[in-house]
Order: structure tokens, then sequence, then C-alpha cells
């Protein structure tokens, strides 16, 4: 019987690569998160703190708004001959300069469906783009959302 063995290197490398790649996937969708944001203005007043049931909520939302950019951002790569501009949903300028009137409709049909599961998770939009807007400063929060978002997608029928 052959014997599989693994050395310390490759599985450093591959700790390496899993860690890029989670790393990578929160920095996706905390953009995806604030090209969703609908005209909030950041408070100068201290954020409210951020409960874990919350946390949970906007991670799932999160990861099924991602799935949905990732769908949209492919059918406007092929209309678009693979050319993407940045698209933010409340800023109707980004939307309005794509090139063809489908590439325009597959955009306001993310965003509408953006919105849609952000107020389906059980949180506001308000509450949700503050949790975005919190997670730019917030490094405990960062943490906690990494950690929600790996837990969610380790348990595949929790979402």
């Amino acid at each position: 019987m052959k014997r599989i063995t693994h050395t310390s290197k490759e599985i450093n490398i591959a700790r390496m690569l899993y860690k890029s790649f989670l790393i990578g996937t929160l920095a996706t969708l905390g953009f995806t998160a604030s090209s969703i944001v609908s005209s909030v203005k950041a408070d100068a007043q201290t954020p409210k703190t951020v409960n874990d049931s919350e946390i949970v909520k906007y991670s799932k939302a999160l990861l099924m708004i991602e799935q949905n950019r990732v769908q949209a951002f492919d059918k406007i790569k092929k209309i678009s001959d693979g050319k993407v501009p940045a698209i933010v949903c409340n800023r109707p300028k980004t939307i309005a300069g794509l090139s063809s009137r489908e590439a325009r409709n597959i955009a306001k049909n993310y965003c509408q469906r953006s919105q849609k599961i952000v107020r389906g998770s059980g949180l506001s939009v308000k509450r949700f783009n503050g949790i975005t807007l919190q997670l730019r400063t917030d490094d405990s929060l960062q943490k906690q959302i990494h950690n929600a978002l790996i837990r969610i997608q380790n348990r595949p029928n929790s979402r």
C-alpha cells in the first residue's frame, strides 16, 4: 500500500494559500457590501455595537450578495468585451455608464437583489450599511465577521 506523505513546506504553502483566499474573500465581500450602500452618511457618533446575531445575519447576507455579484459581473463581462467598470449601486452614473441596455439591466437587477437579500437577512439596509462602514475601522469587528464567514462556509447547509 502506498503511503501518502506531506512535507511541512507543502502544508505551510497550503495554509498560506487558504489564508490568502479567506482574506481575499473578506476584502471582496467588503467591497461588494460597500457597493450597495444606499446614500448612508457616516454618523459622527460612536458606532453602535454589533451583536452576535447581527454578525451572523450580516455574514450570511454578504455571502449571498457575493454570489449574485459574481454572476452579474460575469454576464456584464461577456456583454462588454471583458471590460467591467466599477459599479456602485447608489451612484446611478456608474450604472448609466455601462455600454449596453442589457448590461445596465443586469446591474440594476443585481442592486435590487442585493437590497432584497439584506432586508431578507433580518437587517435593515441602513443597519447593514452601518456595519459595512464600521468594518472599515474596527479590527475586532473585521475578525468577528471573518470568523463568521468561515463558520458559515464550513457548514454549507447553514445558509
